[in-house]
């Protein structure tokens, strides 16, 4: 989600709701702003039979469960804090993470997390599950199994975003200054809602700590992102715009 920088592409082909206003200076090329999210998305299909079981995965049945399933090289080290913080406010409150495929980049990523938790003179053990990697059906029942879904900061998630939405899950995230931190944001503002975009990590950690505390307004989030997601499924302004710009420019 950069530039190609070569003098020989001429367009790049883009997000209207993901693009900041001064997008244009971030490219080479010429920037081609689409509709909502740029791109015409199916709803993921979620099987009747899964159950979002937690025993499955060994996690608290009695838990705030916090699902958090970038790849763990998006987790920049500056904001191993918000965690903590959350967990400060949240007791009960339960981080879930999958590994990556190099097990020496999961086992950072653990220190990293104890640190910062034992930093907030918290144990980190308690607060943070990293689960094996999944097959798609037993993925989807983990996103059922959670309460929230936390975004990442500078390079935020897009096809994740978009199942944690499916499984009904709210979405914090805090949009940044590049394209590829504001995937998550496109797609919120896509279904009408603000409540959970951050403008800094303060306010991302009071919004996932509201969330972990006040489940109407939890189930409240989930109603509206339901009754707009025809705005964000099945669109096709972004096909019949990019039908306009072929015939531009041919």
């Amino acid at each position: 989600p950069v530039t190609s920088g070569l003098p020989t592409v001429d367009y790049f082909l883009s997000s209207h709701l993901m693009e900041p206003e001064n997008g244009d200076t971030h490219y080479r090329e010429q920037l081609v702003r689409l509709p909502k999210i740029g791109m015409s998305v199916a709803k993921p299909p979620i099987p009747q039979s899964l159950s979002g079981n937690r025993g499955k995965f060994g996690l608290g049945v009695d838990r705030t469960l916090y699902l958090s399933c970038q790849s763990l090289s998006k987790y920049l080290p500056q904001y191993d804090f918000i965690f903590p913080q959350i967990a400060k406010s949240v007791p009960n409150a339960q981080f879930v993470f999958i590994s990556h495929p190099n097990p020496h980049i999961t086992q950072q990523f653990r220190r990293r997390l104890n640190a910062a938790f034992s930093q907030a003179e918290l144990d980190g053990e308690t607060f943070c599950t990293i689960v094996p990697r999944l097959a798609e059906k037993d993925y989807l029942d983990l996103n059922l199994s959670a309460d929230i879904f936390l975004d990442t900061f500078s390079w935020s998630g897009g096809v994740t975003t978009l199942k944690a939405i499916a499984c009904g899950l709210p979405v914090v995230t805090c949009p940044g200054d590049l394209m590829r931190s504001r995937h998550s944001f496109a797609i919120l503002t896509t279904l009408g809602i603000s409540e959970t975009v951050a403008s800094n990590p303060e306010e991302y950690i009071e919004i996932a700590v509201q969330l972990g505390r006040d489940t109407t307004w939890r189930q409240n989030l989930l109603e509206k992102a339901r009754s707009q997601e025809n705005n964000l499924f099945e669109d096709t302004d972004c096909v019949r715009a990019l039908e306009s710009f072929f015939e531009s420019v041919t």
